[in-house]
C-alpha cells in the first residue's frame, strides 16, 4: 500500500430543511389554523480516529465529503427528518488544519476520538411558530441555513516509541529490518527510504515497542531541503531517538560533521524535539578493522562532546542490536512506570508533547504560507499586460 501522509479534502455539512407553510384542513373543522412543521437539522461531518488505518491514501482518490441535508417540514405539524451525520475514519496521529485560515482544528491522537469539522445547518421554522392573538393565519416561515463547508488539510504523524534519525545511507532501514518484521527497501545508495516505516520490536510475551524509520535528512532539512521538513514532524510523536551514525561512509565524508548537521536541523525544526532523549548509535563497525573500531568510535564521541548513552553496532550482522533494543525497552518501561506513579512526571511529558506539537504546527503553517505566497506571486506575474499589444505603425512612402 502506498504511504501518503498529507492530503487536502473538502467537507460540507448538510443544509437545514425549510419550514412548512400549511393550514389545517379537515371536515367539520373550519378555520383550523396553521399547522406547518419545522424542517430537520442538517447532518454534521465528523472525523474519527481508527487504528486500522496507517495512511491517507484514500483521501487522494475521494476528496469531497458531504453529510445529508435535513428534510423540509410538512403539514399536520410534522417535522422533517434530520440529515444523517457523516463519520469519516482517519489514522490515529492525524492533524486537521483549515487551509483557508491555517487554523489547527484538531489533533486525532486516540483510537475512537471524534472531532467535528463541519457544523450542519439549522432547521427552518414552520408557520405554526408565528401564530399569535393578532395573527391567526400566519404565512411566515423561515428557511433552513446552509451547512458549513471547509477546505481541510490532513497531516499524519506516525505513532511510535522510538524514532531513527540520521543522514541518508546511515543504516537506519537495515537496523529496523534486523530488529523487527518490517521490510523497508535497502540498497547501497542514499535516499532508498522515501516514506516512514514502522516496525514492532518484540522481546517476549507482551513485551514490545514500535520503532519508526524516517527518510534520511540532509543539511537544510528544517527549511525544506530534501525530504526533511515533510518527515521531521513524524519524530515529534516518539519518546526516544536513536541517532544513527555511519562510522565508515562510502563517500569518505566526516561522520562527526554529519552528526552535527543532524543536531542543528533538529534544533531549527523544533527546539523541544532537540531536548528529547537521544542515544548515539554508531553503525557499520563491521566495515572497520577490529583493531581500529574502538579508536574510531572514541574519536567520534570525543569530537561530539557526547555525554549520553552510546551503542556500537553493526545492523547488517546484528552485532550489538540485541543490547540496544533491550536497553530501549527497559528505558521505555521505566518512563511509563514513572509517569503512572508521578503526576509531575506525567505533566512534564504532556507539556513537552504540547510544545513539540506547537512547534511542528508552526513549521507547517510557515510552509503552507510560503506555498500560498508563491502561488499568489505566480498569479500576479501576468506576462500579458494591457500594453503588450501596443505597436507603432510606420507608413513607408
Amino acid at each position: 500500500m502506498q504511504f501518503v501522509d498529507e492530503a487536502s479534502i473538502i467537507v460540507e455539512a448538510g443544509n437545514g430543511g425549510n419550514g412548512c407553510l400549511s393550514f389545517r384542513r379537515e371536515k367539520y373543522v373550519p378555520k383550523g389554523g396553521p399547522d406547518g412543521g419545522d424542517g430537520g437539522h442538517g447532518g454534521c461531518v465528523y472525523l474519527i480516529g481508527d487504528d486500522a488505518l496507517n495512511t491517507l491514501i484514500d483521501f487522494k482518490y475521494q476528496r469531497f465529503y458531504k453529510a445529508q441535508n435535513g428534510k423540509p417540514g410538512q403539514g399536520r405539524q410534522m417535522s422533517g427528518k434530520a440529515g444523517e451525520d457523516l463519520h469519516v475514519k482517519v489514522p490515529v496521529g492525524t492533524t486537521v488544519i483549515d487551509e483557508d485560515t491555517l487554523e489547527v482544528i484538531a489533533d486525532v491522537t486516540e483510537i475512537g476520538q471524534v472531532v467535528q469539522v463541519a457544523q450542519g445547518g439549522r432547521r427552518g421554522l414552520g408557520n405554526i411558530h408565528f401564530k399569535s392573538s393578532t395573527n391567526r393565519a400566519p404565512r411566515r416561515t423561515t428557511p433552513g441555513t446552509e451547512g458549513e463547508r471547509r477546505n481541510l488539510r490532513l497531516e499524519m504523524k506516525v505513532m511510535a516509541d522510538v524514532g531513527l534519525l540520521g543522514m541518508p545511507n546511515a543504516g537506519k532501514s537495515t537496523l529496523i529490518r534486523s530488529v523487527s518484521a518490517a521490510k523497508p527497501k535497502v540498497a547501497n545508495y542514499p535516499f532508498t527510504t522515501l516514506v516512514p516505516n514502522l516496525g514492532v520490536v518484540k522481546l517476549g510475551m507482551h513485551e514490545h515497542f514500535v520503532m519508526a524509520d524516517v527518510p534520511g535528512l540532509i543539511e537544510g532539512a528544517s527549511d525544506g531541503a530534501g525530504l526533511g521538513l515533510r518527515f521531521l514532524k513524524h519524530l515529534t510523536r516518539t519518546r526516544l531517538l536513536f541517532h544513527v551514525v555511519d562510522v565508515a561512509p562510502f563517500d569518505e565524508s566526516d561522520p562527526v560533521e554529519a552528526a552535527e548537521a543532524i543536531i542543528r536541523e533538529l534544533g531549527q525544526f523544533s527546539p523541544t524535539l532537540a531536548e528529547r532523549p537521544r542515544w548515539l548509535v554508531l553503525n557499520k563497525l563491521d566495515l572497520l578493522p577490529e583493531d581500529e573500531r574502538d579508536s574510531v568510535a572514541q574519536q567520534i564521541i570525543e569530537r561530539l562532546n557526547w555525554t549520553g548513552p552510546v551503542f556500537r553496532i553493526s545492523a547488517i550482522s546484528n552485532e550489538g542490536t540485541d543490547g540496544l533494543v533491550q536497553a530501549a525497552h527497559r528505558w521505555l518501561t521505566e518512563q511509563r512506570t514513572l509517569e503512572n506513579e508521578d503526576e509531575e512526571a506525567m505533566e512534564r511529558e504532556q507539556e513537552m508533547r504540547r510544545r513539540m506539537e506547537d512547534e511542528s504546527i508552526a513549521r507547517t503553517e510557515e510552509r503552507l504560507g510560503r506555498r500560498r505566497r508563491r502561488a499568489d506571486d505566480e498569479d500576479d506575474d501576468d506576462d500579458f499586460d494591457d500594453d503588450d499589444y501596443d505597436v507603432e505603425i510606420e507608413y513607408a512612402p
